[in-house]
């Protein structure tokens, strides 16, 4: 199991189930339908091509939406404000904000990722971690742009419509304020499965392939709900503003396919729950 918080913000989903048949669904309500792809925003090259499911319902699609527009995140702009807004600016340090074990945790594991602690010194707890989990994870060859990237520049060159569920400014608040008041927990939480990430993100994939929401809610709710600020902040609070915007899509004909990640589906806070306790029809989409 994926024990970081971090991990499961990044991969939101783990083993695989093989009776399941893929990560999208089609919400319907009378005559009009949005899909929704539950996404895996980072992938390695040998993860493609994706399951046929998602170019279905890609050209079923009038318009995209995603959590925010990947292309936005990818901006120098965005990455400028980012790495502006993830450093202390008032005399803090990870040295003074940790306890003693998570500061050691964190320098010894960043010594083994090739950044030392030093030059995180001043950059806050969670953007920290962030920093030495996507180390580990180009470390592991795991670098490829993830399905809502794919996507975003697809439809650009199709000239399909892009939508966001999300500002850029709340994006960036949500990644910076990472684990804000539980640093030192979070941090030695975070550091626990990291020596692991190339074999669990087999398993990550073939469940995402899959979309088994019973396993992927077991461990994806399951390890945020150990930080409830973060479970409530990443994932309850954030669909549940989302199905109003879904359910105002429904109430016109052109078709969207909402791409977000797959931990947002499954379990009892889950999109698919929310919508179904609203009354709408939810089906999982197979090819065959």
């Amino acid at each position: 199991m994926i024990r970081s918080p971090l991990l499961s913000l990044l991969f939101v989903s783990l083993i695989p189930c093989l009776s399941a048949q893929s990560s999208v669904w089609k919400v319907t309500k009378g005559s009009n339908e949005v899909y929704l792809g539950g996404t895996c925003h980072i992938l390695r090259a040998s993860d493609f091509p994706l399951p046929p499911e998602f170019d279905l319902a890609y050209a079923q699609a009038d318009t995209l939406v995603f959590e925010i527009d990947p292309s936005e995140m990818e901006s120098p702009a965005f990455a400028a404000r980012l790495m502006a807004e993830s450093v202390y600016r008032d005399g803090r340090t990870l040295k003074t904000v940790l306890s003693e074990e998570a500061y050691g945790a964190l320098a010894a594991q960043g010594a083994k990722s090739n950044l030392p602690i030093e030059i995180l010194q001043n950059t806050k707890p969670g953007m920290a971690v962030m920093m030495i989990t996507i180390q580990e994870l180009t470390m592991a060859g795991i670098t490829q742009e993830g399905v809502d990237l794919l996507y975003a520049r697809k439809a650009k060159r199709d000239g399909k419509p892009v939508g966001s569920l999300e500002t850029v400014e709340f994006q960036l608040n949500l990644i910076t304020n990472l684990g804000e008041g539980n640093e030192s927990a979070f941090v030695l939480y975070s550091m626990q499965d990291l020596e692991q990430i190339g074999t669990l993100f087999d398993e990550i994939v073939r469940a995402w392939r899959t979309g088994d929401l019973e396993t992927i809610d077991q461990f994806f709710a399951a390890d945020m709900e150990k930080f409830p600020g973060i479970y409530e902040i990443f994932l309850k609070d954030r669909n549940e503003r989302w199905v109003p915007r879904i359910a105002d899509m429904l109430e016109n004909e052109p078709t969207e396919f909402v791409l977000v990640g797959v931990g947002h589906m499954g379990g009892q806070h889950g999109l698919l729950s929310l919508l179904r306790a609203e009354g709408y029809s939810i089906e999982q989409v197979a090819t065959e």
